[in-house]
C-alpha cells in the first residue's frame, strides 16, 4: 500500500511558475499567429465562448453530452468526437471542468488548455506528455 501511495505521489508533478509562463507564453504566440481574441482565466486557461447556449449554466456534479474536436499548436488533430459522448464534469481534465462551469446545453466553445489543466507529464497513446491542447466543444445537453 505504501509504494502504491508513494508511486501516486513521486507521479505527481506540480510545474513551477517558470514553467507556466513559458506555456503560457507558447499559446499567446499561437492565438496572435491565428488572430483569436481568448479570455484567460486565472488558471491559465484560455477560451473564447461562441454559442451562448441556453437554460442554466452546467453545475459541477452534472452529467453532459458533448462533441468535441482536440488538436496541439501545431494543428495536428489528436482526436475528434462527432457523435456526442456523456460524462460526469467531476471526470473530466481540469480544463473541461473549468470551462463546462461557464456553458449551458448549446453552448459552443473554443479552448487553449496549458498541460497543467491537461494531461500533465502523462503520456497518453495520440498526446505526448506535457502538451498544449486545443479543443473545440459543443455541448449538447446537461442532465
Amino acid at each position: 500500500m505504501f509504494l502504491f501511495f508513494t508511486a501516486i505521489l513521486v507521479g505527481c508533478k506540480t510545474y513551477n511558475e517558470e514553467e507556466k509562463q513559458s506555456f503560457d507564453g507558447k499559446i499567446k504566440t499561437y492565438l496572435e499567429k491565428k488572430g483569436i481574441n481568448c479570455l484567460r482565466s486565472d488558471s491559465g486557461l484560455y477560451y473564447t465562448i461562441l454559442e451562448p447556449g441556453e437554460g442554466k449554466n452546467i453545475q459541477f456534479e452534472d452529467i453532459v453530452s458533448f462533441s468535441y474536436t482536440g488538436s496541439f499548436i501545431n494543428g495536428q488533430k489528436f482526436d475528434q468526437q462527432k457523435k456526442p459522448v456523456e460524462f460526469a464534469v467531476k471526470n473530466l481534465i481540469g480544463a473541461w471542468k473549468e470551462i463546462m462551469l461557464e456553458l449551458k446545453a448549446g453552448s459552443k466553445v473554443f479552448l487553449v488548455a496549458p498541460p497543467q489543466l491537461g494531461y500533465g507529464e502523462r503520456k497518453l497513446d495520440d498526446i505526448p506528455a506535457n502538451s498544449i491542447l486545443v479543443y473545440e466543444i459543443i455541448v449538447h445537453g446537461v442532465k
